[in-house]
């Protein structure tokens, strides 16, 4: 038996002796029966279950229905939502290429036309335009749901209303979408600071209304800096299923990428600071590290590693800097993300990097459905 007892709890903000007390039991008990030591009573079961609004069958999980199954599969359909230019989909079709399964996306959208004239140069197919507009009826089928989507506030939290609760966000469009098209599986992503957005009532939200939708949840918060991508960013992944899953999240990666794999040669005139910026730097800092990415802070504080900071899409100018000297070229900020060198840049400078710094990490994310996948695609 897996419970999802200390998961569950932590979603709620609660600690072991607010539970304990909810049902009636000793803090013992909980630490018990979170750390698999006691399998409760049915009565204590649903008690449990009750407290977080579930089926006793989303808490307490059959051994037997989470091993992983072999994969006999064709083909996955897969949509795009809030697609950019396809950090999911490569990820997904890099992913997919060991078990000799067919990726097929069937749908994508995104409410930028520049992100959509990218992603058109590179898959071939031009995105929908904005989700909010389109009709789920109008959505195809699909197996597996992709969507990394701009954190929001809820005006209306804890109503109690269900998915209702999240209308006028872009969560909501996800919830729409996959309760209408019941799809078996979903992967989200978004900043790591969702999780503690407005006290954490934000993330339990979304928790609750997927749960409540039926499906089974896990998360986790990564970082692409584990994955083998020179760049520290943390992001949150949400993963769920139809059917019960043990997410194994996937093991930090050792001697990944560098700097040195990353970044260019010949780099054109065009992407150096001024005279006055790069003195005014090296007048500050002095790295320890060659090669290095020198990041200034909001409060002009600079600092620098033998990796980057998380790119992001509005950040200043020259808030990153290679060697304190330069900015990022278009086709470092690709690779930062993991992205191919085939990748065809077909934007300017400035639209390039709002893309990359909107994008998800690709090895990051394909390391995440090595994982996911057998446990809820396998026959």
């Amino acid at each position: 038996m897996i419970n999802t007892v200390k998961a569950l709890r932590e979603t709620y903000n609660m600690t072991q002796n607010d539970l304990a007390t909810k049902i009636g039991v000793t803090r013992k008990t909980i630490i018990s029966i979170e750390n698999g030591r006691t399998n409760p009573s049915i009565d204590l079961a649903y008690k449990i279950s009750k407290v977080f609004n579930l089926p006793v069958e989303q808490v307490f999980i059959n051994k037997s229905n989470l091993e992983e199954k072999k994969l006999q599969i064709e083909s996955i359909r897969f949509i795009d939502l809030f697609c950019g230019i396809g950090g999911f989909r490569y990820a997904m079709e890099e992913a997919v290429n060991k078990w000799n399964i067919k990726a097929r996306c069937v749908f994508s959208s995104d409410i930028d036309e520049f992100a959509r004239e990218s992603y058109k140069a590179n898959f071939g197919e031009e995105p929908a335009g904005d989700i909010t507009q389109i009709e789920t009826v109008c959505i195809p089928d699909h197996d597996l749901l992709f969507a990394g989507f701009p954190c929001q506030p809820f005006s209306i939290i804890g109503l109690g209303k269900g998915f209702n609760d999240t209308r006028g966000t872009l969560f909501f469009e996800i919830a729409r979408i996959i309760e209408g098209k019941r799809p078996r599986a979903f992967v989200l992503e978004n900043v790591k600071r969702l999780v503690s957005h407005e006290g954490g009532r934000t993330f339990k939200k979304i928790i609750q209304t997927l749960r409540d939708m039926g499906y089974y949840v896990d998360y986790k918060v990564l970082n692409a800096l584990d994955y083998g991508l020179p760049q520290k960013r943390e992001r949150v992944v949400i993963v769920g299923s139809t059917i019960p899953f043990n997410m194994k999240w996937p093991e930090k990666v050792i001697n990944g990428k560098t700097l040195e794999d990353i970044l260019e040669k010949d780099v054109p005139q065009k992407y150096y600071a001024s005279k006055m910026i790069i003195e005014k730097r090296k007048a500050a800092h002095q790295s320890k590290y060659y090669p290095s990415i020198w990041h200034e802070n909001k409060g002009g504080n600079i600092s620098s590693y033998p990796y980057s900071c998380a790119l992001r899409a509005g950040a200043s100018y020259n808030y990153l800097l290679v060697n304190g000297e330069r900015r990022l070229t278009p086709r470092e900020m690709l690779r930062l993300q993991g992205f191919p060198d085939s990748f065809k840049i077909v934007v300017s400078d400035s639209h390039i990097r709002k893309q990359a710094g909107n994008a998800v990490p690709v090895d990051m994310i394909k390391a995440v459905l090595n994982n996911f996948i057998p446990l809820v695609f396998g026959e």
